[in-house]
């Protein structure tokens, strides 16, 4: 595959379609992955690419016992490159046009109860830490939404943050009275660290030497607090559980789909399911 039209195709999703730069490396890993399969079969150019191609490339990746999940997600690469290509007449048929996604089993995402939300809240935790689990959890933010929060996306005064989402896509999250408590006795502290370090940072999450916190260093942070539950939780985990834990209390699932930035009220839906589940559980508990 002429590696020019792919970076063609790269630059398209990152410019024209807002993508984040982590989806753009999946897309490149998935169609590096194809091209080089359709080099061993003999299409070096895609214009030769052809159904079957495609057909032995998802039989390939069947073999290698991957997930449905994974195989959907290279599925849609394919489907998603190949409109490009015709789009921009580089190749005049689709073989990729009838392409069936693979049928993934919806799995409900993990959530805790209020209990062991605080339970982790009150942990021995830093200034800082305190702000993660209180913006995850409070605000329901995505972790790559957390750790690029600058201090200008913030207005305390009136209560309120504003975050980029997913295909850079901007809203704005209410901040509540603990989550507001916690960033306020953060700031003297991160003000502190870039004094010490003789640095200046519009990031509001710094490490002890001044630099920006990673999504790695929030992840590590979350698992680990995670077994003073004895659960494997992640930052996703407290997101899943903000939004259960909003439709519980009576929150209008649209404004719950508007906090969590969803495109597709049907995402939002999920947590929805969730609830009905926990009821279930609590309702058998008690009476058996």
């Amino acid at each position: 595959m002429n590696l020019q039209i792919l970076s063609q195709y790269l630059d398209y999703l990152e410019i024209e379609k807002g993508l984040a730069l982590n989806t753009i490396e999946a897309y490149r890993r998935d169609l590096t992955e194809f091209s080089d399969f359709c080099t061993e079969k003999g299409a070096e150019e895609v214009q030769n690419i052809t159904r079957s191609h495609i057909n032995g490339y998802i039989m390939m990746l069947h073999d290698k016992s991957l997930t449905a999940t994974s195989v959907m997600r290279k599925t849609a690469s394919l489907r998603g490159f190949f409109k490009w290509l015709c789009a921009n007449e580089i190749c005049t048929t689709n073989p990729a046009l009838t392409l069936e996604q693979p049928k993934v089993p919806k799995k409900l995402p993990k959530v805790m109860t209020v209990e062991e939300i605080n339970t982790l809240l009150s942990q021995n935790l830093n200034k800082c830490e305190k702000v993660i689990l209180e913006l995850l959890y409070g605000c329901g933010l995505r972790v790559s939404e957390l750790v690029n929060l600058k201090i200008n996306d913030m207005d305390l005064s009136a209560k309120y943050l504003q975050c980029t989402g997913k295909g850079s896509k901007e809203r704005i999250v209410p901040i509540g009275s603990k989550a507001l408590k916690a960033i306020k006795d953060y700031e003297k502290e991160r003000d502190f660290i870039l004094q010490k370090n003789r640095l200046t940072s519009k990031n509001l999450l710094l490490t002890e030497d001044g630099k920006n916190i990673t999504r790695q260093e929030v992840y590590t942070f979350i698992h680990k607090l995670g077994e003073k539950i004895h659960k494997s939780i992640s930052p996703h985990t407290l997101r899943h559980t903000f939004a259960t834990h909003l439709l519980e209390n009576g929150a209008d699932l649209r404004v719950v789909q508007e906090l969590l930035g969803h495109s597709d009220v049907a995402t939002t839906q999920l947590y929805t399911h969730i609830s009905k589940k926990r009821l279930k559980e609590v309702y058998f508990a008690i009476n058996g």
